[in-house]
């Protein structure tokens, strides 16, 4: 898994591992959660990725777009 940059600083986000179809999450409190194309959208996960990617704004995002529509806790 790729750490999480945090740019903003206030991030929930630990790290983060992407796939074709899917990102998996890690957050702070060590909770790690798989998003996929099915469980949160197409267009969810490749702004995910992207957010993950640059480093900010992904805890935010989650929480406004896709917040419990994780495919499985893992």
């Amino acid at each position: 898994m790729a750490l999480y940059q945090n740019l903003g600083g206030d991030s929930g986000v630990h790290s983060f591992e992407i796939f074709s179809d899917r990102i998996i999450i890690t957050f702070s409190t060590r909770v790690t959660y798989e998003y996929t194309y099915r469980s949160a959208g197409r267009d969810n996960i490749e702004a995910m990725k992207s957010l993950a990617l640059q480093g900010k704004g992904l805890n935010s995002f989650i929480n406004t777009n896709v917040k419990f529509n994780y495919s499985r806790k893992i």
